[in-house]
């Protein structure tokens, strides 16, 4: 204690940190019910499908809905062919910063797929799996920026409720309205933004019947925020399409080093008797398993933490999501990186004959 109170500079941090630490608690959701909330938004509407943003018409009888993870998902490869144009275009005997870290990355899961899977096939797999691993990390780093989740545009009471209607008729469930929560936007216009402070001007809204609407006053609109960008990897048709793809190309690998019909024994296998032939449908459905996996690992572990930060942003502003902004980071390497290495081990797997196991 006396070691605080000797050196000023610490003793001074502690004193700051103290006092945002409160600023935060009575700006937040805790303190706005006690007259604070100067600093909270409201809770972001949190869904597990991604929500459609915009409608084009492609004929009469199909509409294409761009979805929020679409454009993340657009928004990634972007930043990942200027990225690479840049990298290409700088290349030089010295390398500067933004190509040291493209040599890092590169001779890692090169060295990591020649020691997995041999130099010969490293130089087969590598495409694959460092394409993954550099598209599912820069999805995953985009969706922790400002604007992720908090921009987007006011879709009014009416629509939730039409939307809420048909997925109730899809899912065979009984629909109310009472159901269906909207927020009260101040402000006109289609764009909304849950912006710090905002949480005094904008009021949950949960007692509404078809009878006897509430009115929302003058200047005022009710609905919920479809936010124009939601982390690609957040919305299950990513993932499943890059677990389909990764294991397409590993079954196509398969076939390519070890033949068709060598390859296709491993499933279909009547030579080593009931056993064998049993074992041969274990492994093709581990392999549908796999892509579940995939899918689900990935997904679950992003829509988590996006969800996370929602949550601390709404309870804690200013300094409750930071904690957690770090390690968001660490997580979403750690998965780019257990799936692209997977897909590498089980290429590597695929390719190996059926005498080649103990080797």
């Amino acid at each position: 204690m006396l070691v605080i109170f000797r050196n000023p500079k610490l003793f001074l941090t502690i004193i700051i940190s103290f006092i945002i630490l409160i600023i935060s608690v009575l700006g937040g959701a805790l303190g706005n019910q006690f007259g604070g909330g100067f600093l909270g938004a409201p809770l972001a509407h949190i869904q597990i499908p991604a929500e459609t943003v915009a409608t084009l018409k492609i004929t009469d009888g199909y509409k294409y809905g761009i979805t929020n993870t679409v454009i993340a998902t657009w928004l990634s490869i972007i930043v990942l062919v200027i990225l690479s144009l840049i990298v290409k275009k700088n290349i030089s005997d010295v390398p500067g910063r933004l190509q040291s870290i493209a040599e890092i990355i590169f001779e890692f899961f090169l060295n990591l797929a020649e020691g997995i899977a041999g130099p010969e096939k490293a130089r087969r797999f590598l495409p694959l799996v460092l394409t993954i691993f550099l598209f599912i990390l820069t999805s995953n780093w985009l969706g922790i920026l400002p604007g992720f989740g908090t921009v987007g545009r006011i879709e009014s009471r009416e629509e939730a409720i039409h939307h809420a209607e048909d997925l109730a008729l899809s899912q065979g469930k009984e629909f109310h309205e009472s159901d269906v929560h909207t927020f009260t936007f101040t402000g006109e216009g289609s764009f909304g933004i849950l912006a710090l402070g905002s949480i005094s001007d904008t009021n949950y809204t949960d007692d509404h019947i078809t009878e006897n609407k509430v009115t929302v006053g003058n200047g005022k609109q009710e609905g919920l925020l479809i936010p124009y960008f939601r982390s690609a990897n957040t919305d299950l048709n990513t993932t499943l399409a890059i677990a389909i793809v990764a294991m397409v190309l590993v079954h196509f690998w398969g076939f390519s080093f070890l033949g068709f019909g060598s390859y296709l024994s491993k499933f279909i296998n009547f030579k080593s008797g009931p056993v064998g032939f049993f074992v041969g449908i274990l492994e093709g459905i581990s392999e549908f398993a796999r892509i579940i996996s995939f899918t689900f690992r990935l997904f679950g572990n992003v829509f988590a933490g996006e969800v996370l930060l929602i949550a601390m942003a709404f309870l804690l502003p200013l300094i409750g999501i930071i904690p957690f902004l770090g390690l968001e980071l660490f997580v979403g390497l750690i998965q780019a990186l257990i799936f692209s290495v997977l897909t590498l081990v089980f290429a590597s797997m695929a390719t190996i004959g059926h005498g080649d196991e103990d080797h």
